[in-house]
């Protein structure tokens, strides 16, 4: 019998992996655009998903500081930077990769993601980290059923889900409120982003007869457009509940490592 983690598709992109992005991106900050670039570049610093690398010369004038020091990382030497536009500034936030890198990527910026105040690919937003090429992230209506259970306690029975398959992550079961006991549910003010998904409406935790568990279920009342299915539903970690597909208990899988704040699946 396979292991849990065997139950859904692997990232397969290597570190170090790098791709042309095939879109426009853009950041901005203090309401300035700090760069504008059709050249840029996936770079995967770690297989979950990628980071954008961009031309030094597609930045602003006066925008990139170099600060005189060079960085020794995984992928390779880089000179440290600082973002300045518009009166604010973000030091020690952008490597300038060097030859010393992999190929393709000498003379290319990668910033830190919370340095500009905002992304865009095209002319759509993006949250949390760049969507990686090699993801899918699909929700599927079905007619299947799904129980989900806590400490021996029914949390939600219904006859039907919108399952969500995403690479890299279990698949997760969107279930109808009605379906779903929500005196059991206590709301918390956890918020948690996802690029693929947008950001939860709705975090719980439960108490049951034995003990308490935190953050365990959450809400997408305004997903996505591509996600548009889960709108309302609510979802249950699989890593700390008990869920039954079909009357079958499912192994429940370990724990995702995520190089970001915990986001839902």
């Amino acid at each position: 019998m396979p292991d849990s983690a065997q139950f859904f598709p692997q990232m397969i992109v290597p570190v170090g992996h790098v791709e042309p992005v095939a879109r426009r991106i853009r950041a901005f900050l203090a309401g300035r655009m700090v760069f504008d670039t059709v050249r840029a570049l996936y770079v995967w610093e770690w297989s979950g998903y990628p980071q954008y690398c961009v031309p030094a010369e597609d930045f602003t004038e006066g925008a990139l500081v170099d600060e005189d020091h060079t960085l020794k990382l995984n992928l390779g030497a880089a000179r440290r930077c600082g973002l300045r536009i518009g009166g604010v500034e973000r030091p020690g936030s952008a490597r300038l990769w060097t030859e010393k890198s992999p190929t393709g990527l000498a003379g290319t910026v990668r910033i830190d993601w919370a340095a500009p105040d905002a992304w865009f690919e095209e002319d759509e937003q993006v949250f949390v980290h760049p969507r990686s090429p090699y993801t899918r992230v699909d929700a599927l209506r079905s007619s299947r059923g799904v129980r989900v259970e806590l400490d021996g306690e029914v949390l939600a029975d219904a006859p039907s889900t919108v399952m969500v398959f995403e690479t890299g992550l279990p698949t997760r079961y969107y279930l109808d409120r009605l379906h779903t006991d929500l005196t059991r549910l206590v709301p918390s003010d956890t918020v948690t982003a996802c690029p693929y998904k947008g950001s939860t409406s709705a975090y719980w935790s439960v108490t049951t007869k034995t003990d308490s568990h935190t953050d365990i279920a959450w809400s997408y009342d305004f997903p996505t457009r591509q996600l548009a299915p889960i709108a309302g539903l609510v979802c249950f970690y699989n890593e700390q509940t008990d869920i039954f597909l079909d009357g079958r208990e499912l192994p429940r899988p370990a724990p995702v490592n995520r190089h970001t704040s915990r986001r839902s699946g």
